[in-house]
C-alpha cells in the first residue's frame, strides 16, 4: 500500500459520528436480546415450542407471543439497516481522505476481522446464534452496490425478497412432496405389493422428519441439550460445535438475501436522508402504519398456525399453503423503525436516544457482552441457570442485562474514545495501534 495514499486513513472521530444512528443502533443492539435469550436460556428444542415443557395456556405463552408478535427478526433487521448504514460511511470517508485501492483495502481487511470475531462468539464463546461472521461476508458483497441510486438499491432489495421468499416456498413445497409421496407410499398394502427401493427410501425420509417432531424424540432431545450445556465446557461445546458449524457455514447461504435486502435498504435510506431523520416526517409515517400494520397482521396468522399445530413442524409443513415470514417480519422491521424515527422526531423521547446513544457506539464490544454474561450465567461454566427459569423469567435477565451494558456504557465512553472491542477492531482494521483515552 503507498503510504502517502494512506495518510487520511483513521477511525471516525467523535465529532464525525451521526447520534441518531447511535441511538438507535443501541436500541436494536438491546432489542437483539430479546429474541437470542429463549436461545441462552431454554433446551433445544424447548426454545421455540411451548408443549415440552406445558407453557400452553399459561403466562409463559402469553410472553411468547408478544415477543415473537412484535420482535421477532426487528430487531436484527435494523441493525443489517445499520450495518449497511456504517458500511457507507466507512468507505465514504475513506474515498474522501485516500485514492486509489486504498478504500477497498481497509474495508475487505474490517470485513475479515469481523468473520473472525464471528468464529470467536460462536465457537469459543459457545453462542450459535452469532450474525458478525454473515455481516463479515454479506457486507463485501454490499460493497459492490455502493455507488447504486437509492431507486436501484430498493429495487435490489425488493428482488433479495423475493428471491428469499421463493426459498422459503421452495423448501416448504419440497417437504410438503417428501410427506405426500411418504404418506402415499406408508397406505400401500405391503402384504401385496412389495416396494421398490425407491419407495423405501422415500418411506424412511417422510418417517424420519416426522418422528423428530413427535414428543417423545423431541423430550430426548431436550433431555441431551440440557446434560451438555450444563455440563463443563467440553459438553457445551460439543453441542455447540455442530450447531455453530450448521449456522455459520450452512445457514449463512440460506439467510443471504435476508440479510443483504436489509444492508441495501439501510444503504439506500442513508442516500436519501431517511436513516439520519432528514426526510419528511410523512416518509415515517407511512413506513409506521402500512408496515406495521400489514406486518403484524399478517405475523398474527402466522403464530396461530404455529399454535393450532402445537408447534408440530411435520403438521405444519403437511398443512400451511403459504410460508410468508421473510414478507411479515420485513413488514414489521420497516414498520418499527418508522416508529423509532417518530419518537426521534418528536423531541419528547430526546432521554431515551441520550440513553441508548453510548450503547450503539459500542455496539460491537455489547454484542459480544451478551454472550459472555449470558453464557455466565446460564451455562454449566457458570452459574448453570440453563432450563430452570419459566420462559417469562428470561426476560428479567434481559433486563438486568439492559441495565449492566446502558451504565457500563456511559462511564466507559466518558474516559475513552471506543469500547474495547471496538479500538481492537479499528486496530486490526488499519494496522495500527489506535489512541484509546480521550
Amino acid at each position: 500500500m503507498n503510504a502517502n495514499a494512506s495518510l487520511g486513513a483513521a477511525p471516525v472521530s467523535q465529532s464525525e459520528r451521526i447520534v441518531i444512528i447511535d441511538s438507535v443502533r443501541g436500541i436494536a443492539l438491546l432489542g437483539i436480546l430479546l429474541m437470542n435469550i429463549p436461545y441462552f436460556a431454554l433446551p433445544d428444542p424447548a426454545f421455540y415450542t411451548l408443549t415440552l415443557m406445558h407453557e400452553m395456556g399459561t403466562i409463559n405463552q402469553q410472553a411468547w407471543y408478544i415477543i415473537n408478535e412484535v420482535f421477532d427478526g426487528t430487531q436484527r433487521a435494523i441493525f443489517s439497516m445499520l450495518f449497511g448504514t456504517g458500511i457507507m460511511l466507512f468507505i465514504s470517508r475513506l474515498e474522501k481522505r485516500t485514492t486509489g485501492m486504498v478504500p477497498a483495502e481497509y474495508f475487505i481487511r474490517r470485513q475479515l476481522w469481523l468473520v473472525v470475531f464471528g468464529l470467536f462468539n460462536g465457537f469459543v464463546l459457545l453462542w450459535t446464534g452469532d450474525i458478525l461472521f454473515a455481516y463479515g461476508i454479506v457486507g463485501i458483497i454490499v460493497f459492490a452496490f455502493r455507488n447504486l441510486k437509492p431507486r436501484q438499491l430498493l429495487i435490489a432489495a425488493g428482488i433479495c425478497l423475493v428471491l428469499g421468499t421463493l426459498r422459503e416456498e421452495v423448501d416448504l413445497y419440497r417437504d410438503k412432496n417428501t410427506i405426500k409421496k411418504g404418506e402415499s407410499i406408508a397406505a400401500l398394502d405391503t402384504t401385496r405389493i412389495k416396494l421398490t427401493d425407491s419407495q423405501k427410501e422415500e418411506l424412511d425420509e417422510m418417517s424420519d422428519d416426522k418422528k423428530k417432531w413427535d414428543s417423545v424424540s423431541m423430550q430426548k432431545d431436550m433431555e441431551t441439550n440440557l446434560r451438555l450445556i450444563r455440563g463443563n465446557y467440553a459438553d457445551a461445546y460439543k453441542y455447540v460445535n455442530v450447531e455453530t458449524t450448521k449456522i455459520e457455514m450452512i445457514e449463512v447461504y440460506t439467510s443471504i438475501w435476508d440479510i443483504l435486502m436489509f444492508m441495501l435498504i439501510g444503504v439506500a435510506f442513508f442516500k436519501m436522508g431517511i436513516i439520519t431523520g432528514e426526510a419528511p416526517t410523512k416518509i415515517y409515517w407511512w413506513l409506521f402504519i402500512a408496515g406495521l400494520g400489514s406486518g403484524l397482521f399478517l405475523t398474527n396468522n402466522w403464530l396461530q398456525y404455529q399454535v393450532q399445530y402445537r408447534f408440530n413442524w411435520f403438521m405444519y409443513e403437511k398443512n400451511v399453503p403459504f410460508d410468508y415470514y421473510n414478507i411479515s417480519r420485513t413488514l414489521r422491521s420497516l414498520g418499527l423503525f418508522g416508529l423509532l424515527m417518530l419518537l426521534y422526531k418528536s423531541g419528547w423521547f430526546k432521554w431515551l436516544f441520550a440513553l441508548t446513544r453510548p450503547v450503539g457506539q459500542m455496539a460491537f464490544t455489547n454484542y459480544l457482552m451478551q454472550s459472555i454474561l449470558c453464557g455466565l450465567y446460564f451455562y454449566g461454566i457458570g452459574f448453570g441457570m440453563f432450563g430452570k427459569l419459566q420462559r417469562y423469567e428470561i426476560y428479567y435477565v434481559v433486563g438486568v442485562v439492559w441495565v449492566i451494558e446502558i451504565i457500563w456504557s456511559h462511564i466507559w465512553l466518558r474516559y475513552f474514545r471506543f469500547g474495547p472491542l471496538e479500538w481492537l477492531w479499528r486496530s486490526l482494521t488499519y494496522w495500527k495501534r489506535q489512541p484509546l483515552k480521550r
